[in-house]
């Protein structure tokens, strides 16, 4: 393999041309150079000496030139010139060109574009996360060893059971010899024993390690928001030197951790939106002025977790979208129709269909052709990047107030704080964010009010409802304190907050400590619930629900305004699948809708269930260790007393092959996982289990 001789100097180059980036923007918002130079000194000399090393003199020149230019400022109390700032960034982006031009070897022909900086300088997570994802393949090949050493420890229980067996044997009075072989026989087991014990021991202990060291690989997957500030931070001054418009930049969210693949495929629209606020959105001095506003537009780039989604929005204090100029535009545009009139696409086409014309793309109110704006792809850059992560872009706007774009898009991974309770026999999580306070509660601190269960919080009466009953699980009725019992235990309340509302939920107590998971979207063929934002895996690889706040606020809320009624009857169904995430997800939907649901990871334990529990329904996966779905439909057929049980297979097999042999062994039903549909689902449910 050929050698890379700038691998390490592009890695520090990028990183020093970051901060010579980010301490140049200080200095244009009125940093004083005494406070700012010193330190780019010294970034700018440690860049001129790693250059040298390499022998890349145009580089060590262009940092010696930042250093000549920065020095008379390096004692200034004040703020420097900005002549001398937009030179400071030039240089940067000189810089940052040239460390592009720097060829990586032949062999890996993707490594520079990986690892090249863009225009403004900031560091690229690409190469960071190739290397990442190498550790997290190295990770799995330990655990495929892991299996191996386990398997070992099985041979090894058996080898002693062997020698047990031998020693029953050697019981028997025997030839000469027979003591000595008995003796041997008692050592082979002791030895046995206690090595078995061993290498069980180290196994669990080091499939713990790995996984610990696996979830920290996640954890360095992830990118905080901020490192995209720098990037935009300069987009917005660049356009509004062009535009001679004065800026104050603000950003919020920088320590909202997400998936570096994210950031990399939204930074280009975030970019292009902070220029259309500069370009379209912020009024010229004169005209901010006259509407006594801050000479000064105000551009913000914010990011949030909404559940199971990011979103990440760029706000501007100008004077909104012109809906006017965009329906004179769409009509010369033949956008709006034949005659571009009537309700369809005339002067009574609402805002929101204006909007909507925004996002189709091609539409411009720039009144001329500049670097900035003009050519009607501003929002078709944000919609196509959007579009290919899966997400949607929202318009707000305000005439003479503002406008807001936000983009949201699916989390892929994302670190969140979380508390973990216990709920109905069950570990669950609770995003930290969204919690106010903890509360032991007792039997007569839960009032009914006109709307349904209450509970006064900061001398505010806010809805209260037991998490288990939100979720649909089995004995939620026990989770909420009955309030005419005297010397009742205290219960536990979690106070949360979110989208704008509060609520209490009853919880049994709390399960741990605050703990930071890497949050993980559900598995693909499962449905997205409007309660659950992802998952999350202990030290032990279990996985643990990671809850939507939003979502269990607001049905809290619904619970409060809907009717009492009665609780639908459960019907016995036993669903059986080796993966705990697709057991847990597919019990919560069945037992909300009213269904009583057992579980096992096994064929052999579903079984030997089903032989003490009558069941109305078998819910079964195709591919499990040991025994599969099919031979436990064939087994429960041959069985007298299960033979007339209807049988489901819910599997990822997808193959006309596999549903054949499916109807074979006398499955009533099929699903696919990759093509589930949730009412479908259901259906098949309630003509198997008979309601």
């Amino acid at each position: 393999m050929q050698r890379d001789p700038y691998k390490f100097f592009r890695v520090e180059g990028r990183e020093l041309l970051e901060q010579l980036g980010q301490g140049a923007l200080a200095l244009d918002k009125g940093g004083a150079g005494a406070a700012v130079v010193p330190r780019l000194l010294r970034l700018a000399h440690t860049l001129k000496g790693a250059a040298r090393v390499v022998r890349q003199a145009g580089i060590a020149e262009r940092a010696h030139a930042i250093e000549d230019a920065l020095a008379p400022w390096r004692e200034a109390a004040g703020r420097v010139p900005g002549d001398a700032v937009n030179g400071l960034l030039a240089a940067v982006d000189a810089i940052g060109a040239q460390l592009a031009a720097l060829d990586a070897p032949a062999a890996a022909p993707g490594a520079q574009a990986a690892a090249a900086p863009d225009a403004t300088g900031q560091r690229t997570l690409r190469a960071d996360v190739a290397e990442i994802d190498t550790l997290r393949d190295g990770i799995a090949q330990g655990h495929a060893q892991i299996a191996a050493l386990q398997r070992g420890t099985a041979a090894a229980l058996q080898a002693r059971g062997a020698a047990a067996r031998l020693l029953d044997l050697l019981a028997v009075p025997a030839a000469p010899g027979g003591v000595a072989a008995r003796a041997l026989a008692e050592q082979l087991a002791t030895l046995l024993g206690s090595g078995a014990r061993t290498l069980q021991g180290a196994t669990e202990q080091l499939d713990r390690t790995l996984r610990q060291v696996g979830d920290g690989a996640e954890q360095l997957r992830l990118a905080p928001a901020a490192a995209l500030f720098g990037a935009l931070e300069r987009a917005a001054r660049d356009a509004a030197v062009a535009l001679g418009k004065p800026l104050q930049f603000e950003a919020r969210g920088g320590d909202v951790r997400l998936d570096a693949d994210l950031f990399a495929g939204v930074q280009p629209a975030l970019v292009q939106l902070v220029r259309n606020a500069l370009a379209h959105g912020i009024e010229a001095p004169a005209q901010r002025a006259a509407s006594a506003k801050p000479a000064a537009g105000r551009v913000t780039i914010s990011v949030e977790r909404r559940g199971a989604q990011v979103a990440l929005a760029c706000s501007d204090d100008g004077a909104g979208f012109d809906l006017d100029a965009v329906r004179r535009v769409a009509r010369q545009r033949g956008l709006l129709g034949k005659d571009g009139e009537g309700s369809e696409g005339g002067e009574t086409l609402g805002r929101d269909a204006l909007l909507a014309l925004l996002l189709r793309g091609g539409v411009s109110t720039a009144g001329r052709l500049t670097e900035q704006a003009g050519r009607g792809v501003g929002l078709d850059v944000a919609r196509d990047a959007v579009e290919r992560l899966g997400g949607r872009i929202e318009l707000h706007t305000e005439p003479g107030r503002g406008s807001t774009v936000t983009l949201l898009l699916p989390l892929a991974l994302a670190a969140v704080d979380v508390l973990r309770v216990e709920c109905a026999g069950r570990t669950l999580q609770i995003p930290l964010r969204a919690l106010r306070r903890v509360r032991r509660i007792e039997p007569h601190d839960i009032g009914a009010g006109a709307q349904g269960e209450q509970l006064v919080d900061d001398e505010t009466a806010i809805p209260f409802a037991p998490l288990a009953e939100l979720l649909g699980f089995e004995g939620a009725a026990a989770a909420a304190p009955p309030r005419a019992a005297p010397g009742a235990p205290p219960r536990t309340a979690l106070v949360i907050d979110a989208g704008g509302a509060r609520a209490a939920l009853g919880v049994t107590r709390l399960a741990g400590a605050i703990v930071r998971c890497v949050l993980q979207p559900l598995p693909a063929p499962l449905p997205a619930h409007p309660l659950i934002a992802g998952a999350s895996l202990d030290v032990d690889g279990r996985p643990l629900l990671v809850l939507d706040a939003e979502g269990l606020v607001q049905a809290a809320l619904r619970r409060q305004a809907a009717p009492a009624m009665a609780a639908p009857p459960r019907r016995p169904l036993l669903v059986v699948d080796d993966s705990l995430t697709t057991r847990m997800l597919e019990q919560s939907i069945l037992e909300s809708a009213g269904y009583d649901v057992h579980t096992a990871a096994t064929a052999e334990d579903g079984l030997e269930r089903a032989r003490h529990q009558a069941y109305a329904l078998f819910l079964v996966d195709v591919e499990m260790p040991g025994m599969d779905g099919f031979g436990f439909i064939e087994t429960a057929r041959a069985d007298p007393q299960l033979r007339h049980v209807p049988a489901m297979l819910v599997t990822s097999r997808a193959s006309a092959e596999d549903r054949r042999r499916g109807a074979q062994v006398g499955a009533q039903a099929y699903v696919v996982k990759g093509e589930f549909a949730q009412d479908d689902f259901l259906r098949h449910v309630r003509q198997l289990a008979g309601a």
